[in-house]
């Protein structure tokens, strides 16, 4: 410390005069003070340190005094009792060595007594005695004994008598094979005569004797036997060509019989087999399956003529429906195709009641399949209840590729083509709603909603067909069917509606000026209902088959859901979408269609019937009005543009009202208004320098007057279209320092005073103007 203060005290030298050195001096005394507190406070601290270090000493000492006494006990007494524990360790050791010896001799010893008892008592059981039951118990206890002792030399040196010579192992082995030779004759015997009691006596026997997978085997073929026969005895019913299920029942028949074996045979077998074992009793039992359900199949096939039908169904040429498309024949083609004339010629090959008869037969066999296959894979993978999988047992079967070649793929044929005939005939039959009419004093001759034949009949085999598909319980139909009845849906039916709108019934003047034909008009009318009601008809059919119940609809009948007929893997999520898909593609369609065909009756007919309605409705009226028009004996002429609108807009109105769908119409009226609201605006800056302030009073009357008019009856939105309209008259009816003080307010702070403006600043203006200028 005081040699880093030398350089400061040498500074003194350098000082020039008094001041310098008596600050350097001022600096050196604060420095030796500071040297001096702090060498104070070391020789303070120094007298703890030695007393601190006094006191570590004495501990030493008496520490090392302790380790000098702790090492004289370690030598003296300790190591000889350690060096005895570790001799006592060893003995005791080698005495659990030596008594686990004597243990595992004994043991052995034990197991060749019992293994010597089970050979002795095998062969006296098999001898004269011939007692089967004993013999096999003998064998059981044998097969419990360790393997290395049974062929180990003791037990062949211990074991054989003058009786048994043979080796231990030798002499049970040609007892099994013996016995199993005995029971499966005896099985086989009792089975043959019917004796159910001999059966389950010598069923019990083969586990015993180490033979399981035998006795499963005989046992299959047993309860095989009777599966067989009673499907051959279905089979040989002389009601088969006049029953249409008679096949349907066989199959349900046999896959019933299969599964109440199984339910019923299943404890027995489990019982003396083990857990799992009924597996392969079910493994032999779809074998018998295989061929039994093949032969259904195949006799199905042949007596119902599948082949010749299906040929039938994929050649039919659906001449109606494609003509119809065709642009060079419009609606030559409906006419010249008549319902006599055209199923006297088109049926001739496929007959529409034997193709429904063989899909609901197919559709019946196909859901008992579907069961069978659940009901299996639930015995086979016990504990599984949701996304089961198909066992590779079924999937992999005869009868599988079977049902698949036989039931599936016809199934789907012959379902999009009954589907697609089914449209075609309900166009063929197509009867429009009669005695309508737009005249609104005479009565409608029909109940609504008003639609053609074909809506009803095309939707009753949409309904029809989707339950029918649903009921197979099989992706694959789903996966096929369902697209194809999409496809006819919006190709076929949605197309033939679309056609008749642009070839037969456009709602278009034969003479420029002139109205549209009521017919046209009519049948314009009743095709938008078509694709409404035809919407609304498919969305219930959906839902309801996709377990929604419609609250509208206390009577309707609930279906069985899709996970219920689908348990499969994530089956059920794939019919769902594929089910809703139908419903999306074709309301999405329609949708498109209804709007276009509502502007073509706003531009074809509403437009034209409301210009001479406007025209009535203004003509004579004035908005520049002195004091006497405003006299009370007049002020009854206030509702008079009111009254004429309404009267006008009633007539050419309600008869539409009456005729298209709720939905339809409010479609329309929107659109009509919107136009009326547009054609409103343009009549109110007509009357530019033609309005005066009691003018405007009686202008706001008559707009309030024609949209209460235009909107009765109506949703309340319908008033929005006006907006602008009410903002013009309100505008056209404030005091004038009213309007400058609004007009004074910038944007935000006319949106804070509640006033949100459709008309821009410059159209405010302009309608402002119309008065200005009229004073």
């Amino acid at each position: 410390m005081l040699a880093t203060s030398m350089p400061d005290s040498a500074d003194i030298y350098k000082a020039s005069s008094v001041a310098e050195i008596r600050a350097t001096l001022a600096e050196l005394g604060q420095q030796e003070a500071t040297v001096t507190a702090r060498l104070d406070a070391l020789l303070a601290s120094q007298r703890d340190l030695s007393r601190q270090l006094t006191k570590l000493d004495l501990a030493r000492a008496h520490l090392g005094s302790q380790v000098v006494q702790t090492r004289s006990i370690s030598n003296g007494m300790l190591s000889s009792a350690a060096s005895t524990a570790s001799r006592i360790s060893n003995a005791v050791n080698q005495l659990d060595r030596e008594q686990a010896a004597v243990k595992s001799t004994l043991n052995v010893v034990d197991q060749v007594a019992e293994l010597k008892a089970c050979v002795l008592g095998v062969n006296g059981s098999m001898g004269a005695a011939q007692d089967w039951e004993t013999a096999a118990s003998y064998l059981h206890r044998a097969s419990q004994i360790p393997d290395h002792v049974i062929d180990g030399a003791f037990a062949e040196e211990i074991v054989p008598t003058a009786e048994v010579p043979d080796a231990p192992r030798v002499t049970l082995t040609e007892a099994s094979e013996s016995l199993c030779g005995l029971f499966l004759r005896e099985f086989d015997k009792a089975a043959s005569e019917g004796d159910g009691q001999r059966v389950t006596r010598f069923f019990k026997l083969f586990p015993q004797i180490g033979k399981s997978d035998q006795g499963l085997d005989a046992y299959g073929r047993y309860v095989c036997t009777g599966v067989a026969q009673r499907a051959r005895n279905n089979l040989s019913a002389t009601n088969k060509r006049s029953d249409n299920l008679f096949y349907a029942s066989a199959l349900t028949k046999l896959f019933e019989q299969i599964a109440l074996i199984v339910d019923g045979h299943e404890p027995l077998v489990e019982r003396h087999y083990g857990q799992g074992s009924m597996a392969k009793v079910i493994e032999r039992l779809q074998a018998e399956a295989d061929m039994q359900g093949g032969i259904v199949l195949d006799a199905w096939a042949d007596d119902r003529n599948l082949a010749r039908k299906i040929k039938d169904v994929k050649s039919y040429a659906f001449s109606f429906l494609v003509q119809s498309f065709l642009p060079s024949q419009k609606s030559s083609a409906a006419r010249s195709s008549s319902p006599a004339s055209s199923r006297a010629s088109e049926d001739e090959g496929v007959n529409m009641k034997e193709v429904d008869a063989l899909l609901s037969e197919t559709a019946m066999m196909l859901s008992r399949w579907a069961l069978y296959t659940r009901f299996v894979a639930t015995k086979i993978n016990p504990g599984i209840e949701e996304h089961i999988a198909m066992p590779d047992l079924l999937a992999n079967s005869r009868l599988h590729k079977k049902i698949v070649e036989a039931l599936i793929e016809p199934f789907n044929t012959m379902s999009t083509f009954f589907f697609r005939r089914s449209v075609e005939k309900a166009f063929q039959m197509d009867e429009p709603p009669f005695d309508l009419t737009l005249n609104p004093n005479k009565p409608l001759g029909s109940n609504a909603p008003f639609i053609t034949s074909a809506v009803d009949d095309v939707m009753y085999i949409v309904n029809q067909v989707l339950q029918r598909t649903l009921a197979t319980s099989q992706r694959s139909v789903v996966a096929s069917v369902m697209p194809s009845v999409s496809r006819v849906l919006t190709g076929d039916f949605f197309g033939m509606i679309q056609r008749k709108m642009r070839d037969e019934s456009y709602p278009k003047a034969a003479i420029q000026g002139a109205l549209p034909p009521e017919s046209i008009i009519i049948s314009f009318l009743v095709l938008i209902n078509n694709l409404d009601i035809s919407t609304d008809y498919l969305r219930r059919i959906v839902n309801s088959n996709l377990g929604k119940l419609d609250p509208n609809n206390q009577g309707q009948q609930q279906h069985a859901t899709i996970p219920d007929l689908f348990p499969f893997a994530h089956d059920a999520v794939f019919v769902e979408t594929t089910l809703t898909s139908i419903l999306t593609t074709f309301s999405s369609k329609t949708s498109d269609l209804i709007t276009e065909a509502v502007e073509v009756v706003l531009k074809q007919v509403m437009r034209p019937r409301l210009r001479p309605v406007f025209v009535e409705t203004f003509r004579d009226v004035e908005y520049l009005l002195d004091a006497d028009d405003a006299d009370p004996q007049t002020v009854d002429t206030d509702a008079m543009v009111p009254q004429r609108f309404e009267r006008g807009w009633m007539q050419f109105t309600l008869p539409i009202k009456r005729i298209l769908t709720p939905h339809t119409y409010d479609l329309l009226i929107s659109t009509t208004i919107s136009y009326l609201a547009r054609a409103l605006e343009k009549r109110i800056w007509s009357y530019y320098g033609r309005v005066n302030e009691l003018g405007a009073a009686k202008l706001e009357r008559d707009i309030s007057g024609i949209v209460n008019a235009a909107v009765k009856g109506g949703k309340y939105a319908l008033r929005d279209a006006f907006v602008r309209c009410t903002e013009m008259t309100l505008i056209l009816n404030m005091e004038e320092d009213e309007w400058e003080e609004i007009r004074g307010l910038g944007v935000e702070e006319q949106r804070e005073q509640g006033m949100e403006w459709h008309l821009d600043a410059s159209e405010r203006a302009r309608t402002r103007g119309i008065i200005d200028d009229g004073r």
